[in-house]
Order: C-alpha cells, then structure tokens, then sequence
C-alpha cells in the first residue's frame, strides 16, 4: 500500500489538481487574506460568481472549441496528405498561419456585431485561434508514418480508407497528441477575453478587476487559470506517454 501512495504524493498532477479544487472551491475562506493584503479595497474577493460555476463554464467553451479545432484540423490535415488534396498544402497552410495572426479579440469584434453578445463569438475564435497547432501536427504525423508500414498495408490488401484508420492515424497520434496539447493550452488562456463578451469565464474576476482597478480579483482569476492550464498541460503529458507505452507494447 505504501508504494502506491508513496507514487500519488510525488505526482505533480495530482498536486496541481487538488490546488485547483481547494482554490476553486475554498477561495471563499481566503477573503480574510485578500483583506490583509489588499486593505485599500472595500471588496477583496470575487463575488459575483462562484469560482466553480466560472470553471465549470470555462471548461466548457474550451472543451467545445478545442473539440471542433481538433476535428477540422485533422479532417483538413488528412485531406492535404491524400493525392487529392496536395496541391491544396501550401495554400491551406497560409491561410490558417494568417489566421493565427489575427488576435482574437479581433476575431471577437468582428463577431459580436454579426452574431451578438456570448459564449457563440469566443467559441468561433478559440476555434480558428486553436486550428493550426492540430493542422500542423497532422501533417507532420502523417509525415512521420514510416514507408515500410504503407507498403505493407498496401500489400495486406487494405483500402485507402483503411490503411488510414489502422495503420498511419494510430502511429501519427503521439504528434497529434501534441498538437491538440498546444491548441487546448493555448485555449485555456485565451478563453479568459471571452469575458469582455458576456460569456461567463475564469476571465470574468481578470476583467472586472483590470477594468475596476482590483488586484485581488486579477490574482483569483489568473490563480485558477494558470492551475487549470497546468492541470491539462500534465494530464494530456500523460496520455501521450501511455499511448507511446502502448504501442510499444502492442
């Protein structure tokens, strides 16, 4: 019993997250320290909100946009690799490395006169902010597959469709996987501007407090933010490494 609890207290991840929890559910009992180290402002804690309801919603957009960056860059990045689509490469990639380029508060100010106020305008640009981190590590995945392993899916046999699923999408996921890292991560943090457009984020106590010249609230809400990226940053870190442990098994 001692080595398995020995593992738990040396895992940073499991640190990480119970820093998470505890903030996130026990930032109430931290207003008297806000107070003694903010003494000049009448209200030194985030009360507008529940700090598990801004996480939970934070949570929620991230999981979505990175949901629908991870499937378009990947339908894109297969398409780009097949003889169809490669004369479509250089031009797909401009595109999507401009769009990285815009910032996406841009992206948001250009939305919300079209579509209004809420969660949909942040949710459109965490997508296209999310999209070339997944389509980059695509390609290079795909790239990466060995010749020997088409040849002999070739030789099996197999379909186009087939060799794709079973052969060159399981040995291109460990890149993939860090691609779809680098556009969650990146997610998670540029989430919080969504606040600035009515949808209700772990950004709401930064806004409030930037705008209402209110350190402690900035302190909360960049406390929570960074342990959340933090938390999936590892957590994703780790199922890269069990699925590399896997295949080398298998």
């Amino acid at each position: 019993m001692s080595l398995p609890r020995s593992r738990w207290l040396a895992d940073p991840l499991c640190w990480a997250l119970a820093a998470l929890l505890l903030l996130t559910f026990g930032m109430p009992r931290l207003k008297p320290l806000f107070a003694a180290l903010f003494p000049a402002l009448d209200r030194p804690l985030y009360e507008q909100d529940s700090f598990a309801a801004l996480l939970l919603s934070h949570l929620a957009i991230v999981a979505l946009a990175s949901a629908v960056a991870t499937g378009l860059g990947i339908a894109a990045g297969v398409f780009v690799t097949r003889a169809a689509g490669r004369e479509f490469r250089p031009l797909l990639e401009t595109l999507v490395a401009v769009g990285q380029t815009v910032p996406p508060v841009a992206v948001l100010a250009i939305a919300v006169p079209l579509i209004g106020f809420g969660a949909l305008p942040a949710l459109i640009a965490l997508a296209l902010y999310g999209l070339l981190p997944v389509l980059s590590a695509t390609i290079a995945g795909l790239g990466s597959v060995p010749q020997g392993a088409i040849d002999a899916a070739d030789g099996a046999g197999m379909s186009g469709t087939q060799r794709l699923l079973r052969i060159e999408l399981p040995l291109a996921l460990p890149v993939l996987l860090g691609g779809v890292r680098s556009s969650v991560i990146g997610s998670i943090g540029t989430a919080t501007i969504a606040s600035t457009v009515g949808a209700s984020t772990l950004g709401s106590p930064i806004i409030v407090g930037l705008s209402g010249f209110n350190p402690a609230y900035v302190i909360q809400g960049a406390l929570l933010v960074g342990l959340l990226a933090l938390v999936t940053d590892l957590g994703l870190a780790r199922a890269g490494r069990h699925w590399a442990r896997w295949q080398q098994v298998d």
